[in-house]
Parts: structure tokens; sequence; C-alpha cells
């Protein structure tokens, strides 16, 4: 069972590594299991002593130290980042959040993680089913909280159908998709990326909404408070891709100063005079979020198609075409508000770009 530390002493002889920080790091790890603790270190200076008697024929590495940022780090994976960045994004909406999931591999480290943090403004809720989830989370979004969910592969499948019911009630909601390897059960602890084209088009009807994803554990810090941002400024549920390996992958991290970070108040409609359900910010084009129960302001929602003016169910077909065509322009609008991409290596001048994905 210590096989692991024996490879990892073999390898710290190819890259000529002190294993001593190891070694340290087992002995605090288990010092209340000492015979665990030696018998990791015997695996561990075994495989560098097998190493270095049978000279292996490889290449010799050297891995200089990493160099780092000014400031405090920490090590951080993608579930942790994930975690750290919702809270950090209700926070600077001036929100709480409500957490609602059903376990799945590699999706549930994030409800692990957020379910150990209830001081800090989050609710988790495990629900009976993936469904059951996801309109759980846009209820709590309906009531004025922030609905978070989760999942993976073929739970994303499954909770297109409230996707598409929170698009129609234009309601901010973020959907966290920790890719596997599919199709169907797939290969639920293997990583792969080949939910993209399922976040994008996979619902019913003409149904854009936002698609991010994290690049590296840390990243997925700053692209969840980006996804809180988006949806709650736009009134939209949106899509953040993370996968398997990022999920479970550590790398340092600079802690940000969350005192740094740009607040973006989240205002509910509380005047009831010429209100209307789908009366929208000229600038964003999302409606208002009005808390169930505020005087005045009594309105349907829900998954029929609504007039554009009144919020009244509709089945006219020019105005569906109008509440179709404001709620693309409405997505269409978030490309106004997203930084440019960079690019990550070679000429940003040159002739020719070229875009890879997972």
């Amino acid at each position: 069972r210590c096989k692991n530390m024996w490879v990892l002493g073999l390898v710290y002889w190819m890259y000529g590594r002190d294993p001593q920080p190891t070694i340290d790091w087992l002995q605090q790890k288990f010092a209340r299991l000492p015979d665990v603790a030696t018998a990791n270190i015997a695996a561990l200076k075994a495989g560098h002593a097998f190493a270095e008697t049978a000279e292996l024929q490889v290449p010799v590495f050297h891995v200089p130290p990493a160099s780092f940022d000014s400031g405090l780090h920490g090590l951080i994976n993608g579930s942790q980042a994930l975690a750290w960045g919702l809270l950090t994004g209700t926070h600077l909406a001036g929100l709480e959040m409500t957490f609602c999931s059903y376990p799945i591999t590699p999706s549930s480290p994030l409800l692990h993680a957020l379910s150990k943090l209830p001081g800090y403004g989050v609710t988790t809720f495990q629900a009976e089913d993936e469904i059951a989830a996801a309109c759980a989370a846009i209820g709590a979004s309906y009531a004025g909280t922030l609905g978070v969910t989760a999942s993976s592969g073929p739970g994303l499948a499954l909770k297109t159908e409230a996707l598409g019911l929170a698009i129609s009630t234009e309601l901010p909601l973020v959907l966290v998709d920790t890719q596997r390897g599919g199709p169907s059960t797939g290969l639920p602890t293997k990583t792969e990326q080949s939910d993209l084209y399922m976040a994008v088009w996979g619902r019913n009807g003409d149904a854009p909404l936002p698609v991010l994803a994290a690049s590296s554990p840390a990243d997925c810090f700053y692209t969840a408070i980006e996804a809180v941002r988006l949806a709650t400024k736009y009134m939209t549920p949106v899509i953040l891709l993370s996968d398997g390996y990022i999920s479970n992958a550590s790398e340092p991290w600079l802690i940000p100063d969350v005192n740094q970070l740009t607040p973006f108040p989240v205002e509910f409609r509380t005047d009831p005079a010429e209100y209307q359900p789908y009366q929208r910010d000229p600038a964003s084009l999302a409606r208002a979020w009005v808390k169930p129960g505020t005087a005045g302001l009594e309105h349907r929602i829900g998954g029929i198609e609504k007039d554009y003016y009144s919020g009244d169910i509709s089945y006219d077909p020019a105005n569906h075409q109008r509440m179709t065509d404001i709620r693309a322009a409405k997505i269409q609008n978030i490309t106004e508000d997203i930084p440019a991409q960079t690019v990550s290596d070679g000429n940003p001048q040159g002739a020719l770009a070229v875009v890879g994905w997972g």
C-alpha cells in the first residue's frame, strides 16, 4: 500500500531532489500512527536507494525552486478555490448563497468544501436527485439568495430542463460542471473536457447563456467570482466549466486582498411605481430582481412565455419573437463586459491565432 512512496523516492533521485521534506511531512501527518509513518518512509527510502543503486539509464533532470510573486501564498485545489470564489462573489454582491447539489464524481468535493463553511453566508442542501438540486437552486434565487448548483456530465444532462426554466424566469443561477469522461456513465474518475457543446447549446428552444471555463485550480477562484457577477448583473444562469483534474489538482495560490476586489452589490426592486415584471435596465437588458412578498410587486414567473410588458402568460407569436430576441441580446451584451482574451504563447500581433480547448 506504500508503493506510491516507493515511486516518489525513485522520482526524487531522478530529479535530484531532497526527500527529507517529505519524510518530515509523513512524520507529522501520521504522528498518531507511527507504524504507518515508518512504513511509508521505508518505502520512500527504498525507492530512492533502488534508483541510485540500479543507476537507471535515464536523463537526470534538475528542477529549480519555483519563483513566486511577492505576497502570502497557500496551496489550493480547484474545489477549494471554487468554494472560496463563490463565497467571495456572493459577498461582493451583498448576498448569501444557497448551494444545492446531488453527489456525483468528480463534483462532490465542492459540496464537501462548502458544507464545512456554514458561518460564511452559505447554506448547503443535498437534494434527492440532480433535477431537484437545480430546481431548488432556482427557488433559492427567486427568494433572494444566489442559487448555486453543481454536477458532472450526466448530471448536467439532467439539469438542462431546469436551466431552461432559469432562462425563462430570468433569475440568476450558477451551475458548476466538473467534467469527466463520457458518454453516459463513461469514466467517472477520469478527466475530460467534452461537455462544452452541451453547456453552450444543450437546451430546448432558443436558450442562450454565458459559459465560463477555469484554466487552473487557482483560476477557479476568479472564474467563480466572475460567474457570480455575470449571473447577478444580467439575471441569467451561468455555467462554469471545470474538470476532474482541475478539481483535485493543487497549486500555489497568491492569497488575494479581498479589500482590493471590486464589489458589485445587487439592488432589489422595492418601488412599486410603474412596475412591470419584465421591465428592463436599458444598459444590461436585465429585468429587476424582486423578493417575493414585497408589497406592490406581486408578479408571475414560470416556464410559460410571458408578455413583454405585463408579464402575463402570452402565446402571441410576435411577443414570443420579441422575448426571444431580447433574451439573446442580453447575453450578447456580455461580450462587451468581459476582458479581452490574452495570447498565452507567441506573438500577440501574429497573422494566425490558434485556439485550443481541453
